[in-house]
Protein backbone atom coordinates (compact mmCIF):
# COMPACT_ATOMS: atom_id res chain seq x y z
CA UNK A 1 0.00 0.00 0.00
CA UNK A 2 1.31 3.41 -1.01
CA UNK A 3 2.04 5.97 1.74
CA UNK A 4 -0.73 8.28 0.55
CA UNK A 5 -3.24 5.42 0.71
CA UNK A 6 -2.15 4.64 4.29
CA UNK A 7 -2.49 8.31 5.22
CA UNK A 8 -6.02 8.39 3.86
CA UNK A 9 -6.84 5.14 5.68
CA UNK A 10 -5.57 6.62 8.96
CA UNK A 11 -7.64 9.79 8.53
CA UNK A 12 -10.71 7.76 7.57
CA UNK A 13 -10.36 5.56 10.67
CA UNK A 14 -9.96 8.58 12.92
CA UNK A 15 -13.06 10.21 11.47
CA UNK A 16 -14.98 6.97 12.05
CA UNK A 17 -13.80 6.13 15.56
CA UNK A 18 -11.95 9.17 16.86
CA UNK A 19 -8.87 7.17 17.91
CA UNK A 20 -6.40 4.74 16.39
CA UNK A 21 -3.97 2.28 17.99
CA UNK A 22 -0.73 1.72 16.09
CA UNK A 23 -0.34 -2.01 16.72
CA UNK A 24 -3.93 -2.88 15.80
CA UNK A 25 -3.96 -0.73 12.67
CA UNK A 26 -0.56 -2.02 11.53
CA UNK A 27 -1.85 -5.60 11.80
CA UNK A 28 -4.99 -4.65 9.90
CA UNK A 29 -2.98 -3.13 7.02
CA UNK A 30 -0.32 -5.86 7.22
CA UNK A 31 2.54 -3.42 7.65
CA UNK A 32 4.98 -2.87 10.49
CA UNK A 33 4.07 -0.68 13.49
CA UNK A 34 7.11 1.45 12.65
CA UNK A 35 5.56 2.28 9.28
CA UNK A 36 2.30 3.41 10.90
CA UNK A 37 4.19 5.47 13.50
CA UNK A 38 6.06 7.24 10.71
CA UNK A 39 2.79 7.87 8.87
CA UNK A 40 1.30 9.37 12.02
CA UNK A 41 4.37 11.55 12.50
CA UNK A 42 4.01 12.84 8.93
CA UNK A 43 0.31 13.60 9.40
CA UNK A 44 0.99 15.21 12.79
CA UNK A 45 3.64 17.47 11.22
CA UNK A 46 0.95 18.61 8.78
CA UNK A 47 -1.44 19.27 11.65
CA UNK A 48 -3.92 16.62 10.48
CA UNK A 49 -3.68 14.32 13.55
CA UNK A 50 -2.46 14.51 17.12
CA UNK A 51 -0.09 11.86 18.46
CA UNK A 52 -0.92 10.11 21.73
CA UNK A 53 0.74 7.22 23.52
CA UNK A 54 0.32 4.15 21.30
CA UNK A 55 -1.64 5.85 18.57
CA UNK A 56 -3.33 8.99 17.31
CA UNK A 57 -6.48 11.09 17.63
CA UNK A 58 -7.96 13.91 15.60
CA UNK A 59 -6.50 17.29 16.59
CA UNK A 60 -8.54 19.28 19.08
CA UNK A 61 -10.20 22.31 17.56
CA UNK A 62 -9.78 25.36 19.75
CA UNK A 63 -12.95 26.89 21.10
CA UNK A 64 -13.54 30.61 21.04
CA UNK A 65 -13.86 33.21 18.33
CA UNK A 66 -12.06 36.19 16.94
CA UNK A 67 -14.94 38.60 17.04
CA UNK A 68 -16.94 36.76 14.38
CA UNK A 69 -19.57 35.10 16.56
CA UNK A 70 -22.38 35.16 13.95
CA UNK A 71 -20.29 33.06 11.56
CA UNK A 72 -19.62 30.53 14.32
CA UNK A 73 -23.26 29.62 14.86
CA UNK A 74 -24.59 26.98 12.49
CA UNK A 75 -27.96 27.72 10.90
CA UNK A 76 -29.20 24.36 12.13
CA UNK A 77 -28.81 25.41 15.74
CA UNK A 78 -26.05 22.89 16.49
CA UNK A 79 -23.34 24.05 18.83
CA UNK A 80 -20.53 24.15 16.27
CA UNK A 81 -20.16 24.81 12.57
CA UNK A 82 -18.81 21.93 10.50
CA UNK A 83 -16.99 22.51 7.21
CA UNK A 84 -15.77 19.83 4.81
CA UNK A 85 -12.52 20.21 2.88
CA UNK A 86 -11.91 17.97 -0.14
CA UNK A 87 -8.45 17.98 -1.76
CA UNK A 88 -7.01 15.60 -4.37
CA UNK A 89 -3.86 14.77 -2.36
CA UNK A 90 -2.14 15.57 0.91
CA UNK A 91 1.48 14.99 -0.08
CA UNK A 92 2.19 17.84 -2.52
CA UNK A 93 0.94 21.44 -2.72
CA UNK A 94 -2.06 20.87 -0.47
CA UNK A 95 -0.49 20.33 3.00
CA UNK A 96 -0.06 24.11 3.38
CA UNK A 97 -3.60 24.75 2.10
CA UNK A 98 -4.91 22.24 4.65
CA UNK A 99 -2.84 23.80 7.40
CA UNK A 100 -4.15 27.28 6.61
CA UNK A 101 -7.75 26.03 6.57
CA UNK A 102 -7.26 24.19 9.84
CA UNK A 103 -5.77 27.24 11.55
CA UNK A 104 -8.58 29.49 10.31
CA UNK A 105 -11.24 26.98 11.34
CA UNK A 106 -9.68 26.63 14.78
CA UNK A 107 -9.69 30.38 15.31
CA UNK A 108 -13.41 30.45 14.56
CA UNK A 109 -14.33 27.36 16.54
CA UNK A 110 -15.28 25.50 13.36
CA UNK A 111 -14.89 21.75 12.99
CA UNK A 112 -12.99 20.93 9.79
CA UNK A 113 -13.44 17.49 8.20
CA UNK A 114 -10.85 16.48 5.60
CA UNK A 115 -11.38 14.25 2.58
CA UNK A 116 -8.73 13.17 0.05
CA UNK A 117 -10.07 12.15 -3.35
CA UNK A 118 -6.81 10.74 -4.79
CA UNK A 119 -7.80 12.39 -8.09
CA UNK A 120 -10.88 10.19 -8.40
CA UNK A 121 -14.12 12.08 -9.29
CA UNK A 122 -16.16 9.14 -8.00
CA UNK A 123 -14.35 9.06 -4.66
CA UNK A 124 -14.62 12.83 -4.41
CA UNK A 125 -18.39 12.80 -4.77
CA UNK A 126 -18.73 9.80 -2.43
CA UNK A 127 -16.77 11.60 0.27
CA UNK A 128 -18.94 14.69 -0.07
CA UNK A 129 -22.02 12.45 0.26
CA UNK A 130 -20.69 10.92 3.48
CA UNK A 131 -19.86 14.33 4.91
CA UNK A 132 -23.35 15.63 4.10
CA UNK A 133 -24.92 12.59 5.77
CA UNK A 134 -22.91 13.29 8.92
CA UNK A 135 -24.03 16.94 8.95
CA UNK A 136 -22.18 19.73 7.15
CA UNK A 137 -22.69 23.49 7.06
CA UNK A 138 -20.35 24.33 4.17
CA UNK A 139 -17.91 22.75 1.74
CA UNK A 140 -14.45 23.76 0.52
CA UNK A 141 -13.39 21.79 -2.54
CA UNK A 142 -10.35 21.52 -4.79
CA UNK A 143 -12.09 19.25 -7.25
CA UNK A 144 -10.11 16.88 -9.44
CA UNK A 145 -12.58 17.32 -12.35
CA UNK A 146 -13.93 20.84 -12.75
CA UNK A 147 -16.37 20.00 -15.54
CA UNK A 148 -17.85 16.96 -13.77
CA UNK A 149 -18.15 18.66 -10.38
CA UNK A 150 -19.69 21.94 -11.50
CA UNK A 151 -23.20 20.56 -12.01
CA UNK A 152 -23.59 18.56 -8.81
CA UNK A 153 -21.94 21.24 -6.67
CA UNK A 154 -24.54 23.74 -7.86
CA UNK A 155 -27.24 21.36 -6.60
CA UNK A 156 -25.92 21.35 -3.01
CA UNK A 157 -28.19 22.84 -0.37
CA UNK A 158 -25.21 24.15 1.60
CA UNK A 159 -22.78 26.88 0.47
CA UNK A 160 -19.51 25.86 -1.12
CA UNK A 161 -16.25 27.54 -2.11
CA UNK A 162 -13.90 26.37 -4.87
CA UNK A 163 -10.28 26.19 -3.69
CA UNK A 164 -7.55 26.70 -6.32
CA UNK A 165 -10.08 25.91 -9.05
CA UNK A 166 -11.88 28.03 -11.62
CA UNK A 167 -15.24 26.87 -12.99
CA UNK A 168 -15.12 26.40 -16.74
CA UNK A 169 -18.10 28.71 -17.13
CA UNK A 170 -16.70 32.22 -16.83
CA UNK A 171 -20.05 33.59 -15.60
CA UNK A 172 -20.45 30.92 -12.91
CA UNK A 173 -21.56 32.47 -9.59
CA UNK A 174 -19.49 29.92 -7.63
CA UNK A 175 -17.32 31.61 -5.02
CA UNK A 176 -13.64 30.72 -5.13
CA UNK A 177 -10.25 31.45 -3.63
CA UNK A 178 -7.39 31.00 -6.08
CA UNK A 179 -3.76 31.81 -6.68
CA UNK A 180 -3.30 34.25 -9.55
CA UNK A 181 -1.24 31.86 -11.66
CA UNK A 182 -1.33 34.18 -14.67
CA UNK A 183 0.45 36.77 -12.54
CA UNK A 184 2.84 34.10 -11.27
CA UNK A 185 3.91 33.14 -14.79
CA UNK A 186 4.27 36.79 -15.79
CA UNK A 187 6.41 37.36 -12.70
CA UNK A 188 8.71 34.48 -13.68
CA UNK A 189 9.02 35.67 -17.29
CA UNK A 190 9.73 39.24 -16.15
CA UNK A 191 12.56 37.95 -13.96
CA UNK A 192 14.01 35.74 -16.70
CA UNK A 193 13.73 38.49 -19.33
CA UNK A 194 16.16 40.66 -17.39
CA UNK A 195 18.99 38.39 -18.64
CA UNK A 196 17.45 36.01 -21.23
CA UNK A 197 15.82 36.46 -24.64
CA UNK A 198 14.65 32.95 -25.62
CA UNK A 199 12.34 31.78 -22.86
CA UNK A 200 10.41 28.50 -22.89
CA UNK A 201 7.71 26.94 -20.73
CA UNK A 202 7.17 23.38 -19.53
CA UNK A 203 3.83 22.54 -17.90
CA UNK A 204 2.13 19.41 -16.61
CA UNK A 205 -0.52 18.43 -19.11
CA UNK A 206 -2.79 17.12 -16.33
CA UNK A 207 -2.64 20.19 -14.07
CA UNK A 208 -5.59 22.61 -13.71
CA UNK A 209 -2.99 25.38 -13.37
CA UNK A 210 -1.39 24.74 -16.76
CA UNK A 211 -3.59 26.96 -18.93
CA UNK A 212 -3.35 30.01 -16.63
CA UNK A 213 0.43 29.53 -16.69
CA UNK A 214 0.45 29.35 -20.50
CA UNK A 215 -1.65 32.53 -20.59
CA UNK A 216 0.68 34.33 -18.18
CA UNK A 217 3.78 33.11 -20.02
CA UNK A 218 2.56 34.53 -23.33
CA UNK A 219 1.48 37.81 -21.75
CA UNK A 220 4.81 38.07 -19.96
CA UNK A 221 6.76 37.65 -23.19
CA UNK A 222 4.68 40.30 -24.94
CA UNK A 223 5.12 42.70 -22.02
CA UNK A 224 8.91 42.13 -22.15
CA UNK A 225 9.00 42.81 -25.91
CA UNK A 226 10.02 39.23 -26.69
CA UNK A 227 8.73 36.90 -29.36
CA UNK A 228 6.46 34.03 -28.38
CA UNK A 229 8.32 30.96 -29.72
CA UNK A 230 6.22 28.73 -31.95
CA UNK A 231 7.73 25.66 -30.28
CA UNK A 232 8.45 27.14 -26.85
CA UNK A 233 5.75 25.33 -24.86
CA UNK A 234 6.40 21.75 -23.73
CA UNK A 235 3.62 19.68 -22.16
CA UNK A 236 4.81 16.97 -19.80
CA UNK A 237 2.75 13.87 -18.91
CA UNK A 238 2.48 13.16 -15.16
CA UNK A 239 4.97 10.70 -13.59
CA UNK A 240 2.33 7.97 -13.54
CA UNK A 241 1.43 8.66 -17.17
CA UNK A 242 3.14 7.83 -20.45
CA UNK A 243 6.78 7.16 -19.46
CA UNK A 244 7.94 7.03 -23.08
CA UNK A 245 6.37 10.39 -23.84
CA UNK A 246 7.94 11.90 -20.72
CA UNK A 247 11.37 10.89 -21.95
CA UNK A 248 10.59 12.32 -25.38
CA UNK A 249 9.56 15.69 -23.91
CA UNK A 250 12.68 15.84 -21.75
CA UNK A 251 14.81 15.06 -24.79
CA UNK A 252 13.04 17.66 -26.93
CA UNK A 253 13.55 20.29 -24.28
CA UNK A 254 17.23 19.48 -23.80
CA UNK A 255 17.67 19.57 -27.58
CA UNK A 256 16.14 23.04 -27.74
CA UNK A 257 18.68 24.24 -25.18
CA UNK A 258 21.59 22.56 -26.96
CA UNK A 259 20.53 24.08 -30.29
CA UNK A 260 20.40 27.55 -28.75
CA UNK A 261 16.63 27.92 -29.13
CA UNK A 262 16.16 28.37 -25.37
CA UNK A 263 18.27 30.15 -22.76
CA UNK A 264 15.62 30.51 -20.04
CA UNK A 265 12.60 28.50 -18.89
CA UNK A 266 9.68 28.37 -16.48
CA UNK A 267 9.05 24.78 -15.36
CA UNK A 268 5.84 23.60 -13.71
CA UNK A 269 6.19 21.89 -11.33
CA UNK A 270 9.12 21.49 -8.89
CA UNK A 271 9.40 17.75 -9.41
CA UNK A 272 9.75 18.06 -13.16
CA UNK A 273 12.15 20.98 -12.72
CA UNK A 274 14.43 18.79 -10.59
CA UNK A 275 14.27 15.91 -13.09
CA UNK A 276 15.01 18.31 -15.95
CA UNK A 277 17.94 19.85 -14.07
CA UNK A 278 19.53 16.41 -13.66
CA UNK A 279 19.08 15.57 -17.36
CA UNK A 280 20.54 18.90 -18.48
CA UNK A 281 23.60 18.57 -16.28
CA UNK A 282 24.14 15.00 -17.50
CA UNK A 283 24.35 16.46 -21.03
CA UNK A 284 26.87 19.06 -19.93
CA UNK A 285 24.36 21.93 -20.06
CA UNK A 286 25.15 24.52 -17.39
CA UNK A 287 22.53 26.10 -15.12
CA UNK A 288 22.27 29.05 -15.02
CA UNK A 289 25.05 29.55 -17.59
CA UNK A 290 23.37 27.90 -20.57
CA UNK A 291 19.85 27.91 -19.20
CA UNK A 292 18.25 29.94 -16.40
CA UNK A 293 15.43 28.04 -14.67
CA UNK A 294 12.45 29.21 -12.64
CA UNK A 295 10.41 26.42 -11.07
CA UNK A 296 6.74 26.79 -10.19
CA UNK A 297 5.21 25.72 -6.82
CA UNK A 298 8.31 26.05 -4.59
CA UNK A 299 7.65 22.84 -2.70
CA UNK A 300 11.15 21.33 -3.03
CA UNK A 301 12.87 23.75 -5.43
CA UNK A 302 15.30 24.98 -2.79
CA UNK A 303 16.57 21.40 -2.23
CA UNK A 304 18.00 20.92 -5.74
CA UNK A 305 21.78 20.60 -6.01
CA UNK A 306 21.57 23.99 -7.72
CA UNK A 307 18.83 25.67 -5.65
CA UNK A 308 16.09 26.69 -8.04
CA UNK A 309 14.53 30.12 -8.25
CA UNK A 310 10.80 29.50 -7.86
CA UNK A 311 7.38 31.08 -7.89
CA UNK A 312 5.66 30.29 -4.58
CA UNK A 313 1.85 30.22 -4.58
CA UNK A 314 0.37 31.56 -1.29
CA UNK A 315 -0.93 28.14 -0.27
CA UNK A 316 -1.36 28.86 3.44
CA UNK A 317 -3.22 32.10 2.70
CA UNK A 318 -5.49 30.27 0.25
CA UNK A 319 -6.59 27.87 3.00
CA UNK A 320 -7.14 30.66 5.51
CA UNK A 321 -9.07 32.81 3.05
CA UNK A 322 -11.26 29.94 1.87
CA UNK A 323 -12.49 29.24 5.40
CA UNK A 324 -13.01 32.96 6.00
CA UNK A 325 -15.03 33.34 2.80
CA UNK A 326 -17.21 30.31 3.55
CA UNK A 327 -17.84 31.39 7.14
CA UNK A 328 -19.00 34.80 5.96
CA UNK A 329 -21.30 33.18 3.42
CA UNK A 330 -22.87 30.96 6.10
CA UNK A 331 -23.35 33.98 8.37
CA UNK A 332 -24.88 36.13 5.62
CA UNK A 333 -26.27 34.14 2.67
CA UNK A 334 -27.32 37.35 0.89
CA UNK A 335 -23.87 38.99 0.80
CA UNK A 336 -22.32 39.66 -2.64
CA UNK A 337 -20.43 36.74 -4.10
CA UNK A 338 -16.65 36.92 -4.09
CA UNK A 339 -13.72 35.80 -6.20
CA UNK A 340 -10.52 36.14 -4.18
CA UNK A 341 -7.32 35.96 -6.23
CA UNK A 342 -4.07 36.01 -4.21
CA UNK A 343 -0.69 36.90 -5.72
CA UNK A 344 2.25 34.46 -5.55
CA UNK A 345 5.83 35.50 -4.77
CA UNK A 346 9.16 34.95 -6.52
CA UNK A 347 11.98 33.43 -4.49
CA UNK A 348 15.29 34.07 -6.26
CA UNK A 349 18.02 31.43 -5.93
CA UNK A 350 21.08 30.15 -7.79
CA UNK A 351 19.38 28.82 -10.96
CA UNK A 352 18.88 32.34 -12.36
Amino acid sequence: MHAEERHQAILHRLRERGTLRVTEFAEELQVSPVTIRRDIETLADRGLVARVHGGAVLPTVRAGTTGTEPADRPPSGRGQLSFGLIVPAADYYYPEVIKGAQEAAGERGIRLVLGISQYSPEEERAQVGRMLADGLDGLLIATCDVAAAAAWLDELTIPHVWVERRPGDEISPAERVVTDHVYGARLAVHHLASTRRRIGLMVREDSPHSEPLVDGYRKGLVAAGLDVPADGIFRMPPPAGDAVRREEVLGEFAGAVTDGRLDGALIHNDHDALVLLQRLRARGIGVPGDLAIVAYDDEVASLADIPLTAVAPPKLAVGVSAVDLLAKRVADPSRPRHLLSILPELHVRAST
